[in-house]
């Protein structure tokens, strides 16, 4: 097994802003319960207070709106596209595939954008990139099965479409989608991805060697000018931060670990 990929999630489980704050909380009630108050206290108010900060204030929108605001978002200049790759993380196979219809999480508008481009540029070749990100994965591949079933309600050819079912991460997409693909000098290609997710992707792809295009979409805050506001649940502020911390470390392991090549990729 890759320890990058397994180091990597079992370190983020405890990482993650959301799971901190809980591990901090429950040590603080351990500590309180044999008697260390001022330890005990002092967690205790640092868990209610990352609570409150990461959970209602707008923290997680300035965690977000640098990594949304790294790439533009991509206009058609009618120079010809060779291919449009879709990189996985918006399907919830679990719940699609046990339904028998399509189902995918907030990140859906990388599909209705994957759909909306192929129609755009009917001579692009399609793939689909991505296994599953999970460490025990229920099955194989089936990110790209959910995918596969989703292709005649997003009215694409399953003709046109490739399918790289085996990556587990971004760095792995981008290394199995080159070996699939076989990208030649001159081609253009475009990538469909969150925005916040674009810079750790276009680092990956050109560590490989596989220019792309960015092609950001899934956008989560409004703008630079539009990040005072505040979340109405705890829950919403969290997930946010989540993402965005998620997004920030991973630039970190990423660059430390040879997988992209500078710290905080850009255009």
């Amino acid at each position: 097994m890759d320890s990058f990929f397994t180091v990597s999630k079992v370190a983020w489980f405890v990482a993650a802003p959301s799971n901190a704050l809980v591990i901090v909380l429950v040590l603080a009630a351990l500590l309180l319960l044999v008697g260390a108050r001022r330890i005990g206290g002092l967690l205790l108010g640092l868990s209610v207070l990352g609570v409150l900060v990461l959970g209602f204030s707008p923290a997680a929108n300035y965690i977000m709106s640098p990594l949304e605001e790294r790439f533009p978002q991509f206009h058609d200049d009618g120079k010809p596209v060779t291919g449009i790759l879709l990189l996985g993380g918006a399907e919830l196979p679990d719940i699609g595939l046990a339904r028998g219809q399509p189902a995918f999480s907030e990140a859906g508008e990388r599909v209705l954008a994957f759909a909306d481009l192929s129609r755009r540029y009917p001579q692009a070749r399609l793939a689909f990139i991505g296994g599953s990100g999970a460490l025990l994965p229920a099955g194989h591949g089936r990110e790209a099965e959910m995918m596969r079933q989703s292709l005649g309600p997003l009215g694409i050819d399953p003709a046109r479409m490739e399918f790289e079912d085996k990556s587990r991460n971004t760095a792995e997409n981008a290394e199995f989608a080159k070996a699939l693909l076989k990208p030649q000098p001159g081609e253009r290609w475009l990538l469909v991805t969150s925005a916040f997710h674009m810079p750790r992707a276009m680092g990956c792809f050109r560590a490989v060697d596989f220019p792309v295009v960015a092609y950001p979409v899934d956008f989560r805050t409004v703008g630079p000018k539009g990040l005072d506001g505040t979340f109405s649940r705890a829950a919403s502020g969290l997930d946010f931060t989540d993402v965005g911390v998620k997004e920030w470390v991973g630039l970190v392991a990423y660059y430390l670990g040879g997988k992209t090549l500078t710290l905080f990729p850009g255009p």
